[in-house]
């Protein structure tokens, strides 16, 4: 049977570095104060010169020279991001046109922190049933453009960035079988509302459902690949707050894997999140080809998705 991928991925983040104390010098809040209840430190921050498309196309650009490819060989470009101002137009036609694409299908998969994973399923399925042979998979986000910066409870959380990864016809297992879903009751909890638009959460609500109810839904991604909890190398959740973090990798009893913490120097980027921390593990030596590795988002609509790979 024919499956699918990843080959290579790469990422991105802007120049501007945010500290816990430059925020404390713009809202009423401290360095212990942020650690403490979310265990950020820092996070990149993109220059008003720097829109979401720029973000991704550098993430793009290293990931396809990482798999040795070029920009004609992508016949797919999917990008996951909540931060398009403009409607059209979208993002991933952006992309195409920064690197000289000379004709992929662009679709833009809007599912806010699960939206990498969301784009990277639709890439494996496509993939599968002859509809793409080489996919560029793109998650990114510039949340310090949405974000209110007189809100202590939502501005210290976010940062910019971009991660990608190349798909393309493999073998069975590469992309195991996506489990994927929400809870439209609950869309409230996380929102990017509003004109201009405004980041805005209901933190314990979100706090609670991520700790309750995500374990189970992360074994069953692992079931669906046909593995154990034990059997994973590393887990790289949605980088959203480390307190959600280390709790959720316990209660799936990975108890053999590398816990990706990126949001401690990145903040939480959204779409970007599982693909930076991902391609930060594995440029790290974290991880080694073949590796199995549990992909989870979670966040906006309530929607979560989640599947094993293989490391490239």
């Amino acid at each position: 049977m024919i499956g699918s991928r990843i080959v290579a991925v790469g990422h991105y983040q802007p120049a501007g570095v945010l500290t816990n104390e430059d925020l404390a010098g713009m809202v009423d809040t401290s360095d212990e104060w942020i650690t403490s209840r979310v265990g950020i430190r820092t996070r990149h921050v993109a220059g008003p010169d720097e829109p979401v498309d720029e973000l991704a196309a550098h993430a793009a650009a290293k990931a396809l020279a990482a798999a040795g490819r070029t920009p004609a060989d992508i016949d797919l470009v999917l990008v996951a991001t909540s931060t398009a101002i403009d409607r059209s137009p979208n993002m991933a036609a952006r992309v195409a046109a920064r690197l000289d694409m000379p004709g992929p299908a662009v679709l833009d998969v809007n599912v806010v922190c699960a939206g990498f994973t969301h784009a990277l399923a639709t890439a494996d399925h496509a993939v599968r049933a002859g509809a793409a042979n080489r996919a560029l998979v793109i998650g990114a986000d510039k949340m310090t453009e949405v974000a209110d910066w007189t809100d202590r409870s939502t501005c210290v959380l976010v940062g910019d960035g971009a991660g990608a990864a190349v798909v393309e016809v493999g073998g069975e297992g590469g992309i195991g079988p996506v489990l994927w879903g929400s809870v439209p009751e609950m869309g409230h909890a996380v929102r990017i509302e509003g004109t201009p638009p405004r980041f805005a959460q209901e933190g314990q609500s979100v706090y609670r459902w991520a700790t309750t109810r995500l374990p189970t839904l992360a074994r069953q991604a692992c079931e669906k690949a046909g593995l154990t909890p034990e059997d994973l190398a590393a887990v790289v959740l949605h980088q959203a707050n480390l307190r959600i973090i280390e709790p959720l990798a316990r209660r799936i009893g990975a108890v053999n894997a590398v816990v990706a913490r990126d949001v401690t120097e990145s903040g939480n980027t959204s779409a970007a999140s599982i693909p930076l921390a991902f391609s930060k593990l594995i440029e790290r030596g974290e991880v080694s080809t073949g590796d199995p590795v549990l992909l989870f988002g979670f966040g906006g609509n309530l929607s979560y998705a989640g599947q094993v790979v293989r490391c490239p």
